[in-house]
């Protein structure tokens, strides 16, 4: 098993009330978990996500707290939950926890291992 370096939650919308609804989320957690890194609000697809998203990025040790947050205050959004274990390949394909509807990514980007993992 790899080693779980941090958590990435990618919080996905595709209207403007969803998008609405994503950003009420992203100040709850920006309020109740300052070390969590808020990525930017993407408007159209970026990577290998096939709709408008953004990022939340945490370490390990905030996953019993915030995962459970994210769970029940989604309000109906789609979240992709996956962790990071420097094999991004694996954490979106393998690894990934999904919660709502499970969107179907273009990995053809994604390295099997990061480019953090080789120095």
């Amino acid at each position: 098993m790899s080693e779980i370096v941090g958590w990435h939650a990618h919080i996905y919308f595709n209207s403007p009330e969803t998008r609405e609804t994503a950003l009420r989320l992203r100040e709850q957690i920006t309020t109740g978990w300052p070390s969590a890194m808020m990525g930017r609000v993407h408007d159209r697809p970026v990577g290998p996500h096939p709709i408008p998203m953004y990022q939340v990025a945490f370490a390990p040790e905030l996953f019993a707290t915030l995962a459970p947050f994210i769970a029940v205050n989604r309000q109906g959004l789609t979240v992709l939950l996956h962790p990071d274990t420097l094999r991004p390949l694996d954490d979106h394909t393998k690894n990934p926890l999904w919660m709502g509807e499970i969107l179907p990514l273009d990995t053809s980007m994604l390295p099997e291992i990061s480019e953090r993992a080789l120095g």
